[in-house]
Order: C-alpha cells, then sequence, then structure tokens
C-alpha cells in the first residue's frame, strides 16, 4: 500500500479546521489526550475534545497519545490509567501512542525505561487497544531494551529524508515544520505504512466490534 499522509497535534496548533486539513491530504490525524497523571482534570490537552469531535466530522481518522512525565512503573500504571479514561468511548482507527521523551526521563537508564513503557503499554493493550511506543533514534538505539518491547508497534521520530532506523515501525514522523491548510503555523506531520483502520475493525480493538467491516 502506499503510506497514508498524517499530523499530530495539540493544544499548540490551536483552533483546528480539519475540513481544510482534510482537503489538504490529511487522512489521520494523532491527537494529544493529555500529559502526566497527577491532576486529570488540568491535564488533559486543552484541544483534545474539540480535535477528537471535529476530527471525526471532517472523517479524518484518528489516534490518540499521552505525553509521559513517569518515573516509575508505578506512575506508568496511573498514566495508563488516566489515558484509559480519556480514550474510553471513541472508536479510534490509528493507534494509541505512549510518548516518553521528557528531559527528566532521560538518565533514568535503560532498564527503568523499558519497564516504564512496558508497563504502560501493557496495561493499556489488555484493555482492547492497539498501542504503539513513541520514540527516536537515540531512545530506541541508546535508552530502551527493544528485545523486551518488540511486540509492540513503533511510531518512530526522524526529521530526515528517509529514516535511518532498520527497525520496524508502522509510522514515521518525519517533520516538525509541515504545513497544513487549517492549521496555523507549523504542524508535525506523519506517514503511516500500516491500514490500521481495517485491523482495528477486523480485530475488535480501539472501541471497535470485532468484524465490524470498514
Amino acid at each position: 500500500m502506499s503510506p497514508i499522509k498524517g499530523m499530530d497535534v495539540s493544544h499548540y496548533q490551536g483552533d483546528i479546521d480539519f475540513n481544510k486539513a482534510k482537503a489538504d491530504g490529511i487522512e489521520f490525524a494523532m491527537i494529544r489526550a493529555g500529559y502526566g497523571w497527577k491532576d486529570w482534570e488540568n491535564q488533559t490537552d486543552r484541544q483534545y475534545y474539540s480535535n477528537m469531535s471535529k476530527a471525526k466530522r471532517a472523517g479524518v481518522a484518528r489516534g490518540a497519545y499521552l505525553y509521559s512525565y513517569a518515573l516509575t512503573p508505578e506512575d506508568a500504571k496511573l498514566e495508563a490509567d488516566f489515558f484509559l479514561h480519556l480514550i474510553g468511548g471513541y472508536h479510534l482507527e490509528y493507534p494509541v501512542a505512549y510518548d516518553v521523551e521528557d528531559a527528566s526521563q532521560a538518565n533514568l537508564g535503560k532498564e527503568r525505561l523499558t519497564e516504564i513503557a512496558d508497563t504502560f503499554l501493557t496495561r493499556v493493550q489488555n484493555a482492547g487497544y492497539y498501542v504503539c511506543l513513541y520514540t527516536n533514534l537515540d531512545w530506541i538505539t541508546y535508552r530502551y531494551d527493544m528485545n523486551k518491547l518488540k511486540k509492540f508497534d513503533v511510531w518512530y521520530a526522524q526529521y530526515n529524508d528517509r529514516p535511518t532506523y532498520n527497525g520496524q515501525f508502522g509510522m514515521w514522523q518525519h517533520t516538525s515544520k509541515g504545513k497544513v491548510n487549517g492549521v496555523s503555523g507549523n504542524v508535525d506531520l506523519d506517514w503511516s505504512y500500516v491500514d490500521y483502520p481495517s485491523v482495528m475493525k477486523r480485530v475488535g480493538l480501539n472501541g471497535f466490534p470485532k468484524n465490524c467491516g470498514t
């Protein structure tokens, strides 16, 4: 299949006109649901519910992600519970992702970071979701034990003409300086190499009943 064009968004993009984005070739959006876990009300992304609603009305397929501040596996469990609260009730055609890249986490060590990612992703996966790990070349090479995380899909970030990571990944975030009609300023752009909507509907993940068709 040909790569599918998408973008990932949060409140930093402000009020998005998804109809214009769709007309400009955007087929899917990875939408930030929130960040951390300590204050659910105030750590929900300010544009999350609006973005989810507007994307659906415009016919833009949706995935979601949580930005992590977890420093321990217990923190990761709490972040997973917060994320499950936010994504519950939606039918999401694209993966739900864990974004672990904060400076506060960078020196936790490979064993701890791997355990944090595994804890979150397993907990969300066990709730019936197709999960993936958002990561870049440095983190996937030096900060994770990918032998322990290879059961999970990867949303890979590298701002380059082509990715240089030789491992498997389903989506590639290839720029942070994209321009899309309906979005003010720069926006991250992505390519998807998997027909995720068919997977979700065939297997029955991300809120879809099994074999619900297309």
